[in-house]
């Protein structure tokens, strides 16, 4: 095992071990009440983005900021997402969730949608975040598809690319290949056909308003029953890529970990069903900024505990501690940023 590669400090009690119980128990327990405010944030080629900012936001300009990228078809609505940025809020951070085109309140403009390589629209929002917070320190975190792009959003950028402290990969598939066959597999396949009911239901609103660049008809679409096979005929085409296949090599970021030059921590769960149970043998070693925390069990952003007769998030937990961790840098970072112009980040 790589030095950056280790077991992470969590454990799933017996009756919670199952990996689909991991996976779907979040969905079932109570979530944080937290209020928001929705700001559509427009994109350079005449699209846009939602933002979700939890409320009430700090008010100190300098505040810490804290981003987060949603999984396929996720929202603020995800547990996930109302769970860590709660958190964050309670920490004192500015805390904001960005919707990939067409998962927030309003469909997008442009007939395109977003994918796991997708790393533009991050990288803009980043950037006009620096802008309007310059002496905040950031964080990111994304998780499943927006740990993807979020992991490969930053070993394009380097160390000096982004306006970013750390970043944070949760139960991200970084072998995009290798997910899409997991995911055809057993009770996998369950997950297979609520996120494929998801995206061609939206595809399906968008072919009846106006004709999409791809060679498809509805009932072509309605019998696409794999993820393989709806990205081969529709994200693929829509997105500039010559296949599936394509996509997917092209996309993976974890072929990049090794070139990782930002502090990132990467945290997944073998026993994943979204993915092979050999992931990280299949990549390269991660670069000395990367630690990796594998735990046995957790499934697919699960991690849930028992603790004292009652189940608690351990994700949140660590992602906290995290960010405690790096708050630490505030003093430091924040007169550096006074004394430093931003030119970086002006995109």
């Amino acid at each position: 095992m790589s030095r950056s590669i280790v077991n992470a400090d969590f454990r799933a009690p017996y009756v919670l071990g199952n990996r689909h119980v991991q996976t779907l128990l979040p969905r079932l327990l109570p979530r944080p009440r937290l209020a928001r405010d929705s700001e559509i944030l427009e994109l350079p080629d005449g699209d846009f983005v939602e933002l979700a900012w939890a409320r009430p936001a700090p008010l100190a300009a300098d505040a810490p900021l804290f981003v987060l990228f949603h999984g396929l078809e996720g929202s603020f609505a995800s547990p996930y997402a109302r769970a860590l940025l709660d958190m964050a809020a309670k920490r004192g951070w500015r805390a904001v969730l960005m919707h990939f085109r067409g998962c927030g309140q309003t469909p997008n403009r442009l007939p395109r949608a977003y994918h796991s390589g997708d790393t533009a629209d991050a990288y803009w929002v980043i950037g006009q975040l620096a802008k309007r917070y310059p002496t905040a320190i950031k964080v990111a975190a994304g998780v499943s598809l927006g740990g993807n792009m979020l992991v490969k959003l930053i070993a394009e950028q380097g160390g000096d690319g982004l306006n970013l402290s750390g970043a944070i990969a949760i139960s991200a598939p970084l072998d995009l290949a290798a997910s899409a066959e997991a995911l055809n597999h057993g009770f996998a396949r369950v997950y297979q056909r609520h996120l494929l009911a998801s995206l061609k239901r939206k595809v399906a609103a968008k072919m009846a308003k106006e004709a999409l660049p791809i060679d498809l008809t509805h009932e072509q679409l309605r019998r696409l029953d794999s993820l393989w096979a709806y990205d081969d005929a529709v994200t693929a085409p829509l997105h500039g890529f010559s296949s599936a296949s394509d996509y997917y090599q092209r996309c993976s970021a974890g072929r990049l970990i090794g070139d990782i030059e930002l502090p990132t921590l990467i945290l997944h769960a073998n026993d994943d069903p979204f993915m092979p149970s050999n992931l990280f043998d299949r990549l390269p070693a991660p670069a000395e900024a990367v630690r990796v925390e594998i735990t046995p069990q957790g499934g697919h952003v699960g991690f849930i505990g028992i603790e004292r007769g009652r189940t608690y998030p351990w994700l949140v937990r660590r992602v906290a501690r995290q960010l405690d961790d790096w708050s630490l840098l505030l003093p430091k970072a924040q007169a550096w940023l006074r004394e430093t112009p931003i030119s970086r980040s002006d995109s």
